[in-house]
């Protein structure tokens, strides 16, 4: 499998939260959550899938203003990760980064855009 990027980004908008950011299909493949990536195996946590955005977002730092999502985005982690299973209603990857690392699986639970986010061992 070949390694490709993602990147946690914490966003201190409206309200606080982490964007997390597969790099998949020529875009990335996002989802709010709001307690941020789980770290141990054990705890799931509510990911809401949001709108693809642009690769070169992947390294965005700073000010957003007025309007959606405005506020404070600062990089919490990034690196690369491995897909090793990809469904219609699942995704499971390995995080190789600078902080999360380890195997992850992202479930959808609930239509149309509510996941759980949780580490897999």
């Amino acid at each position: 499998m070949v390694a490709k990027r993602f990147v946690v980004q914490e966003h201190w908008a409206s309200h606080h939260h982490f964007d997390f950011r597969l790099e998949m299909d020529d875009v990335l493949k996002s989802w709010a959550v709001p307690k941020g990536v789980p770290e141990k195996s054990g705890v799931k946590h509510l990911a809401i899938n949001v709108e693809d955005h642009a690769l070169d977002y992947i390294d965005f730092e700073g000010e957003i203003s007025g309007g959606y999502g405005a506020g404070t985005v600062k990089i919490f982690d990034k690196g690369e990760y491995e897909l090793i299973k990809r469904s219609e209603h699942s995704l499971i990857f390995e995080l190789k980064g600078e902080v999360l690392k380890g195997k992850y699986k992202l479930m959808k639970f609930k239509e149309p855009n509510q996941y759980l986010l949780f580490m897999i061992k």
